[in-house]
């Protein structure tokens, strides 16, 4: 029986937004694939400017990412753009994967941040969005979000394996023209 795949996933958002201070395993069944996700939820505290070790080991040691802002926070959500670029500084190369979350949508009446501010934001990071409560989420999108994540990591891990393929068959092909080539002359 095969190992399921293992992804990293790491919560990056301001104290307060919705998040606890854990790491957990978590395994679900995404489109009818077995997936251990092991989740480091950061509580807000690697955005304090003192971390700056702490919060750039946490981004490394992430495949993937999912930034939370609160929707009752204008605050939450001006920081999204600035840890997204640390996540691109740490995570070479750039485009790194990720989702974005704006949680805290039963409190509808205390919203400062649109629904299309946050759509905006993730497609200029080109990103999944997705607007949840954490404590009411009864469509199941907390879980849908970690799932798309799930899914693009697995997207870019084939679309590496191909590129790995492509250029080790290069090298070989490489290699054989060369031996060709002074046996020829």
């Amino acid at each position: 029986m095969a190992k399921s795949p293992e992804m990293k996933l790491a919560v990056f958002g301001r104290a307060g937004v919705g998040k606890s201070e854990s790491t957990y395993r978590h395994q679900a069944t995404i489109d009818d694939e077995v997936v251990t996700m092991e989740i480091l939820d950061t509580a807000g505290q690697l955005l304090k400017v003192e971390d700056t070790q702490q919060k750039e080991s946490h981004m490394r040691w992430g495949d993937g990412f999912v930034i939370v802002y609160d929707i009752t926070d204008r605050g939450s959500f001006d920081e999204v753009a600035p840890l997204r670029g640390l996540l691109e500084e740490v995570k070479k190369p750039k485009n790194v994967p990720l989702v974005l979350v704006g949680n805290k949508a039963d409190l509808d009446h205390a919203r400062q941040v649109g629904t299309e501010e946050g759509e905006r934001l993730a497609a200029e990071m080109a990103c999944a969005f997705y607007e949840c409560s954490a404590c009411a989420d009864e469509g199941g999108m907390v879980a849908e979000a970690f799932h798309e994540l799930c899914r693009e990591l697995r997207r870019r891990k084939v679309v590496q394996g191909k590129a790995r393929r492509r250029s080790s068959t290069t090298h070989v092909k490489q290699a054989i023209n060369k031996m060709l080539t002074k046996i020829s002359s």
